[in-house]
């Protein structure tokens, strides 16, 4: 393997501003708190919360990773804006570690940027530096899978770390999976294997919502975070809260207005939670039988319902576009 130094630059200022955050008295280490885009992010969980940071916490950039050598462009070509006669700007993809602080002054790193397309190994053994220089303590990911549940229950998460007291004891639906990988998922595995604390949470995003910005998942994921860090993002809930209170009276406002079809799936999924959670309380993994549609009756009717946001029968959710596709702006 090439040397990973050849990946990234450090940022003289922004690095001699974290080195000595890392020195500061007291400190125990910096967190670093990392999401890429282009995996699976239903509700944009993840991108949500790398926004709010980054829009309400001052942050200075520490390093830059070269993503001519790690991005594909023609799988996830950038915007340029052409206006009359002439192109005028390129939205150049960022890939890049900050220091950021909390409420309290307490400082963290986030790296984020567009997930790597290629050199995985390199990159993640990049980030291995990174994390060895600045002594993290702690690194943290997250981001939303969508899941069959309702927006009417509370957001589930699926935790997940290399050490028992990092994560919340929780029964899973399964004891292995074998599921596609993420650079995301291998930076923690890397991370985990050379002695590193490392932790996940996956917010569980209703299906009919996926592709919309759900802001209910990100506020469970920030609270999480400050849960396991003891980072204070008091900013950040707010305005996620804010805008958790707005998207439900909208999902409800939709629904009011869709077909009985759609209010019978979303009752179906409510009665299947209560009754997995009513098992799980008892102790038991098994519920009592719930008459949901078939599969493929739940994927036409989430698929209309989706449908008739996009051509203007429905307003989107955050006004924005939803035309990333159900992974919340994965590529193929």
């Amino acid at each position: 393997m090439l040397d990973p130094q050849g990946l990234y630059e450090w940022e003289p200022t922004g690095l001699k501003e974290a080195e000595a955050a890392a020195g500061e008295p007291g400190s125990a280490g910096l967190v670093l708190l990392y999401h890429f885009e282009g995996f699976i992010d239903a509700g944009e969980t993840g991108g949500q919360i790398v926004t709010r940071l980054l829009d309400r916490q001052p942050h200075l950039t520490v390093a830059r990773f070269d993503v001519d050598r790690l991005v594909d462009y023609r799988a996830r070509r950038p915007v340029m804006t052409f206006r009359r006669d002439r192109w005028v700007s390129y939205d150049r993809p960022r890939l890049e570690l900050r220091l950021l602080r909390d409420a309290t002054g307490t400082p963290f790193l986030l790296l984020a940027g567009p997930e790597p397309d290629v050199e995985w190994e390199r990159f993640v053994a990049a980030v291995g530096q990174m994390v060895e220089r600045l002594g993290v303590r702690l690194a943290v990911t997250f981001h939303g899978i969508p899941m069959g549940v309702p927006h009417t229950r509370p957001v589930g998460l699926t935790p997940h770390g290399n050490r028992p007291d990092l994560t919340p004891v929780r029964q899973g639906p399964f004891e292995e999976a074998q599921v596609p990988g993420s650079a995301a998922a291998l930076l923690e595995l890397r991370l985990a294997e050379s002695g590193h604390d490392v932790l996940g949470f996956a917010a569980h995003v209703p299906h009919y919502v996926a592709r919309s910005t759900y802001p209910d998942a990100a506020l469970v994921v920030v609270e999480s975070i400050t849960a396991a860090t003891g980072l204070v993002l008091p900013e950040v809930a707010h305005t996620l809260r804010s805008d958790a209170h707005r998207v439900q009276d909208e999902i409800e406002r939709q629904l009011a207005e869709g077909d009985g079809e759609l209010v019978a799936v979303v009752r179906g999924l409510e009665q299947q939670y209560d009754a997995m959670a009513g098992a799980e309380t008892r102790g038991s993994l098994v519920a009592e039988p719930v008459e949901l549609p078939s599969a493929d009756e739940l994927g036409e009717v989430f698929e209309r319902f989706l449908a008739e946001r996009e051509n203007g029968d429905g307003a989107d959710l955050d006004g924005g576009s939803t035309a990333d596709g159900p992974e919340g702006g994965a590529r193929p």
